[in-house]
């Protein structure tokens, strides 16, 4: 089946990067990873979610995090030279990054927000994130998200 390429999917072809386009069946009553990662069939532990966080000194940063997990707020802060940090309003979801909740890509944000991706992402040869929408995801090497979105690999949780 042929999907539609997203903008995120465009991003990583114009940098050559080696990506696959996952569909999978949406929920709109369980946006989250794990459930798309029961849909996938694969081990949530490899299926990321992206998390937009606003600092108290630095305004909004990226956090990306395996699906069945919760981003620790104190480290999410330390290592993005913040004191505090709070999850982004749903609401502010679409105006900060042009996506909406359970389709929000670290890919093709509407500004170059800083992007901290969890440690246990480089463990695994492939990892899944969000390709933009709802129902598709992006298949592709820790090492080459890194790359794409300039990510700097962390504990967050």
């Amino acid at each position: 089946m042929k999907h539609q390429k997203t903008n995120a999917a465009r991003i990583l072809d114009r940098m050559k990067i080696t990506y696959e386009l996952v569909a999978y069946e949406v929920d709109e009553s369980d946006l989250s990873a794990v459930h798309v990662a029961a849909q996938l069939d694969q081990n949530v532990e490899q299926v990321f979610k992206t998390i937009l966080l606003r600092g108290d000194r630095n305004g909004v940063f990226v956090c990306i995090v395996p699906g069945a997990e919760e981003v620790n707020l104190k480290l999410a802060a330390s290592v993005s030279g913040n004191k505090k940090a709070e999850t982004v309003a749903m609401k502010e979801l679409l105006p900060l990054t042009g996506y909406i909740r359970g389709g929000c890509s670290p890919l093709g944000m509407k500004k170059p927000y800083p992007i901290y991706l969890h440690s246990s992402a480089t463990q695994f040869p492939f990892i899944y994130i969000s390709a933009g929408q709802r129902g598709l995801q992006l298949k592709l090497a820790p090492a080459d998200l890194i790359k794409a979105v300039n990510a700097t690999v962390t504990e967050l949780i």
